[in-house]
């Protein structure tokens, strides 16, 4: 019985070593070395200073910027310590009440007409709750007024966008997107 408590013990010992020591070192040295940026957190600078992450979605509520995809990450949106989704399904009247105030928020804020459909991403937030990217189509309604709060032409801007559009993933996933936080730091720099 206790050449059993041992070995069991011994194995306990190795198991954490091997699976709760090693191997995480193991993995985090091959993707310094591999990907160093992204295991950095793929951090933007500005000034030598870091501002974000390209990986993780941050709210622009300044009309100088292009805005984000809503947040339900948190109390009060973009936490990334609490990133999540709203769990509100498609008939939740919360959830219809705030994709209208929502589009009403971005029709307001952009010049459109009420009638002027808004793309999906402006209006709802992502399952994490911290999508860095938004459509194309979704940049394209601010550009007029990020254009006009910057005292830029719109071609300028609409220039940036295309700039900043990033097409499939090879060629074939996923859809193509604009990183916000690349394309707001790209503003600043102009």
């Amino acid at each position: 019985m206790l050449k059993t408590m041992g070995r069991a013990l011994m194995l306990l010992l190795v198991m954490t070593f091997l699976t709760g020591i090693a191997y995480p070192l193991v993995v985090t040295g091959l993707a310094k070395v591999i990907f160093p940026k992204q295991a950095e957190g793929s951090l933007a600078y500005k000034a030598g200073q870091p501002i974000g992450s390209v990986l993780i979605g941050q709210n622009f509520s300044d009309a100088r910027y292009f805005y984000s995809r809503p947040s339900a990450a948190g109390k009060d949106g973009y936490d990334a310590a609490n990133s999540s989704g709203s769990n509100l399904g498609p008939t939740n009247k919360a959830f219809l009440d705030s994709v209208a105030k929502q589009a009403e928020k971005v029709r307001t804020d952009n010049g459109l007409a009420s009638a002027t459909p808004v793309p999906g991403d402006l209006i709802t937030a992502s399952a994490s709750g911290l999508d860095p990217d938004i459509t194309p189509e979704a940049a394209q309604i601010q550009v007029a007024r990020v254009a006009k709060a910057r005292n830029f032409s719109e071609q300028k801007v609409q220039a940036l966008v295309e700039q900043y559009t990033e097409g499939r993933q090879f060629g074939f996933l996923g859809e193509p997107r604009v990183n916000v936080l690349k394309l707001n730091i790209a503003l600043d720099s102009l």
